[in-house]
């Protein structure tokens, strides 16, 4: 695409939480050489700001997470979403672009391409493990789909849906071959420690839920092998704080905790296992071809609303996408402190299945690569020539 594009084509994105943020960026690295003047703007964070994108409202507003919880913050963010497709319809972007957030995003997508304007969402909902008569509602609010697992492509076509697999950015972004020993020096850890990386959360939804059962867990590691360290990366200062006032406690201040701000990526790197809640940090993990087990707490009533919702007996990516129990997974009852220290452990002492598992996630990593930026910035650009604004 040449330079000369009219500056008067604006892009919208709604991003709402720090994985949609980054996968955003992601997308925004390569679009924004294609279209170097357009004005990007919607709900996003500091990464898509580092490609000129404007956020409209704070994207701290739509991350929550858990049904009830949802509820509780209902009428702030429908307030939100309702402005928003006020100022769109107005405005009428070349194109929307809605990245993950589906309960979000889906509506307003529906709203926007019912008065014409193209919609791509990028990243499927996980239709393929509960929820999945939503299809039918994404086929009314979506314009193109871009899918981030290789199986996903073959649901959308068959329904009816354009859908472009673009591969996974995760795995464009961490190396095949991470390096431990220079993430334990940027963290300031001897390669000789024993490092077990605590990943609760970012949602402070999740970090109320999960954080203490993985602290006591800890605890329980600590005593075990007095020798271990725990790195504990923390999303914002509201989580770092609330952690902290966590392990204040008496029964839980004596734990060799390290609480880091950010840098999760090198927490995992320089670990030798990770205990980590159910969600994109599991994919992050596996990349880093590191041991896990996987863990989740919820809200009780949201638990037993989603645990008759689910259509496969895997809720972490590296299982999904494995179609077996690759890694532990313990979730609400059955992730207490005991039972996690007790998985760890295992993680912790089988080198033979620390090599099994380097070997498959080895596999899963090259599945998901793709040139993600190129691939997806070229759909949406068909998008928005398809629509006549090119």
């Amino acid at each position: 695409m040449s330079a000369d594009l009219s500056t008067d084509i604006s892009i919208a994105l709604v991003a709402g939480e720090t994985s949609g943020d980054m996968l955003a960026a992601r997308l925004l690295s390569g679009l924004r050489p294609m279209l170097p003047d357009a004005h990007l703007h919607g709900i996003g964070g500091r990464e898509m700001a580092e490609y000129g994108f404007v956020s409209d409202y704070p994207m701290e507003k739509l991350a929550v997470r858990g049904l009830f919880e949802v509820l509780t913050h209902y009428r702030e963010i429908k307030g939100i979403r309702d402005a928003l497709q006020k100022q769109l319809l107005a405005e009428r972007p070349a194109a929307f672009i809605g990245v993950d957030a589906p309960d979000f995003n889906l509506d307003l997508e529906i709203r926007l391409k019912n008065a014409g304007i193209p919609t791509l969402h990028y990243i499927s909902p996980s239709i393929w493990a509960w929820r999945r008569a939503r299809i039918k509602k994404i086929a009314k609010a979506v314009s193109h789909m871009l899918v981030i697992f290789p199986f996903e492509e073959a649901i959308y076509r068959k329904a009816g849906i354009p859908a472009t697999y673009v591969g996974h950015p995760l795995a464009e972004i961490i190396p095949m071959d991470p390096d431990q020993e220079g993430a334990r020096v940027t963290l300031g850890l001897t390669d000789a420690e024993r490092v077990v990386a605590i990943l609760p959360g970012s949602r402070m939804s999740e970090l109320k839920y999960n954080a203490r059962a993985f602290v006591e867990a800890a605890g329980l590691l600590a005593k075990r092998d007095p020798h271990l360290r725990f790195i504990v990366p923390m999303a914002g200062a509201v989580q770092r704080t609330y952690f902290e006032q966590l392990i204040s406690h008496p029964d839980l201040k004596d734990i060799p905790i390290t609480i880091i701000n950010g840098q999760s990526h090198s927490a995992i790197a320089a670990a030798d296992a990770v205990l980590v809640a159910s969600g994109t940090a599991t994919l992050e993990v596996a990349l880093f071809k590191k041991p896990m087990v996987i863990a989740y707490r919820m809200n009780p009533a949201s638990w037993q609303i989603l645990r008759w919702m689910r259509y496969q007996p895997w809720v972490g990516l590296p299982n999904i996408m494995s179609r077996e129990f690759l890694v532990p997974e313990l979730l609400q009852d059955r992730a207490s402190p005991q039972a996690l220290a007790s998985a760890l452990w295992a993680q912790l002492s089988n080198d033979q299945n620390r090599q099994r598992l380097r070997r498959r996630f080895v596999d899963l990593h090259h599945d998901l690569m793709r040139n993600t930026a190129s691939e997806s910035a070229h759909a949406v650009m068909q998008l928005v020539a398809q629509g006549g604004r090119l």
